[in-house]
């Protein structure tokens, strides 16, 4: 083996050695990095429940620094500890949104409506990404039927509009909560708000709905609203604060809004009332009684707050709840 090597190694040397000069000259290759993307794909994702198609097109997330007082309830420093319990990184809050669209078959509907198409431009694409995902999806805005809102707070109503404060959904009904609108357009309760917080969720109820011209059908609650769509109190969050169960056949899902922010805080531990809850209280009470429903049942959750595509299934534990994502399903 060594002779043969050897006899190998010189006529290699023979054949460069008379390739002189041009071989030297040829181009060495030059095997560069991959430049970075630097960009995320379309957020969509869609699954049946029965024989309606549900798609789910987030609107991204917001992430800012932890509050001291983001649970109004309990101590910073016990936030931060489910935080790192749930592998979240310490002193700071993630809260996804995870707007839905159904086809009933007979009606395309869209629940809830993101933040807003000019909040795209205001975080630099972080959130406002509804109506640009729902269009990637292969749904066009102006084929929507019906908007259902579930209640007034500006993650759930900015996508009303789009970037130029026009109507987003022109040829749609918008359909809101009728204890919410009571609430919300009533210039008593509006003059009794304190905090700026609430003051500015008050006006931006009325930019939004003003520039719809006030042109909503309140829905009362246990109602079906649309094909397959019944309405649910579920106070608290809000006064009129209301979710909603999608069925088609012995199938059901439950659509959640806000009975919980993020579930890694707040469905594992029920007893914590976020800062966004009007009547923390009031909800908490609801949130453990549709929990209690939910892992009862056995009925799947559709979290607006949940990391997307934001379905998961409710299991009971010794303090609270656990979410358990719904396994990513390549095809419907």
């Amino acid at each position: 083996m060594s002779e043969v090597s050897r006899r190998n190694l010189l006529t290699g040397a023979a054949v460069a050695a008379a390739m002189g000069p041009a071989m030297l000259a040829q181009p060495t290759p030059v095997m560069a990095a991959a430049p970075l993307a630097g960009n995320q794909s379309a957020g969509w994702y869609r699954y049946k429940v029965g024989t309606t198609e549900i798609t789910v097109a987030t609107d991204g997330r917001s992430v800012f620094k932890l509050p001291d007082t983001f649970v109004t309830n309990v101590p910073k420093d016990k936030v931060n500890e489910g935080l790192v319990a749930a592998h979240m990184e310490k002193d700071m809050m993630v809260i996804p949104y995870s707007p839905i669209a159904v086809n009933t078959g007979s009606k395309l509907v869209v629940i809830d409506t993101g933040t807003g198409e000019k909040n795209f431009e205001t975080t630099k694409g972080t959130a406002g990404q509804f109506h640009s995902n729902l269009k990637a999806s292969g749904i066009d805005r102006n084929n929507v039927d019906i908007v259902i809102i579930s209640h007034f707070h500006g993650d759930h109503i900015n996508g009303l509009l789009d970037a130029n404060n026009a109507p987003a959904f022109a040829n749609a009904e918008i359909m809101v909560p009728a204890a919410e609108w009571k609430y919300f357009m009533d210039d008593g309760e509006m003059s009794k708000q304190t905090s700026d917080r609430m003051k500015g969720v008050f006006a931006n109820a009325r930019r939004v709905f003003d520039a719809l011209k006030r042109k909503v059908t309140p829905y009362e609650d246990g109602k079906e609203i649309a094909p397959g769509i019944t309405s649910v109190a579920s106070y608290g969050h809000t006064p009129g604060h209301t979710s909603h169960i999608i069925s088609s056949g012995s199938s059901k899902v439950f659509v959640q809004a806000d009975v919980t922010n993020n579930p890694a805080l707040f469905a594992r531990n029920p007893g914590w009332h976020a800062f966004f809850d009007q009547d923390g209280a009031v909800a908490e009470a609801t949130r453990r009684k549709v929990y209690d429903m939910l892992v009862a049942e056995k009925m799947m959750v559709q979290g607006f707050h949940y990391p997307f595509p934001a379905n998961a299934y409710i299991e009971k534990t010794a303090s609270g709840y656990r979410e358990v994502p719904v396994p990513w399903n390549p095809s419907i």
